[in-house]
């Protein structure tokens, strides 16, 4: 289903406020203060690059999710199709169970899988460095580009269940809307960002985010192998593929 592309990836993203807030607060705020003193001082021009940064930051995202999409894809064609099928849903449901573990607050440990961008970091970051100070709107979109790939454990295991998702729109549209949740966190202050920070405080509020993206992940897991006995049953996923009785 659709929502499973949009609305999902949208929570996760906006119910990981207080990670992004803790990883990504520091470089808006390192990258505000390096702007000209005109532009800081002026509430849209600053709004301007605020929003160049995630603009670049999000199309980043939607790249990654594009690439493992098609290599997903791909991986179907070169193997059995029916097993190929049930290994990318399996892995599509244990990513999503640890999101939303991570979410509730019962899985903190998902965070260290950012050890694994940390070499292609490495070569990215001095290009990074080559665009700061930001004092132009091409500065803040390349630098933008370059925030996506900063090593984040939550973004990296996005991208990863996104090598599910059927194909290169579909890993596109679901790290999209991932990077549209978490775009309160990262504009900048403000009352959408105070009230973001005290609802993603709120234990329970998180637990039961994270308590639907874990119901979806276990939905995502055993419907497949109720489908052949109950083909009534909507799909949890949106590429599951329908039966056809002959």
């Amino acid at each position: 289903m659709l929502v499973d592309l949009t609305l999902i990836p949208f929570l996760v993203g906006l119910f990981s406020a207080v990670h992004c807030l803790g990883m990504c607060g520091g470089i808006v705020g390192m990258l505000t203060a390096g702007l000209p003193r005109e532009v800081r001082e002026h509430t849209l021009r600053r709004s301007l690059y605020l929003l160049l940064y995630n603009f670049a930051r999000i199309a980043s995202y939607a790249a990654g999710g594009a690439l493992t999409g098609t290599l997903g894809a791909q991986a179907l064609q070169g193997i059995s199709p029916e097993f190929g099928h049930r290994m990318l849903q399996w892995l599509a449901g244990i990513l999503l169970l640890g999101i939303g573990l991570y979410l509730a607050g019962w899985f903190p440990q998902l965070a260290r899988l950012e050890r694994l961008g940390l070499p292609l970091w490495r070569r990215l970051e001095p290009l990074a460095q080559r665009v700061l100070p930001v004092d132009s709107p091409l500065k803040a979109l390349t630098f933008g580009a370059l925030w996506g790939w900063f090593p984040c454990g939550l973004v990296y295991t996005t991208v990863f269940y996104a090598t599910a998702s059927g194909g290169a729109w579909q890993g596109a549209l679901f790290m999209t809307f991932f990077g549209l949740g978490t775009l309160p966190a990262t504009f900048g202050a403000g009352m959408i960002s105070g009230w973001l920070a005290r609802a993603t405080h709120n234990t329970s509020l998180r637990r039961l985010v994270g308590l639907i993206v874990i119901a979806t992940a276990v939905a995502t897991l055993i419907l497949p192998a109720l489908m052949p006995t109950v083909p009534s049953l909507p799909t949890a996923i949106p590429w599951q593929r329908q039966e056809v009785e002959p």
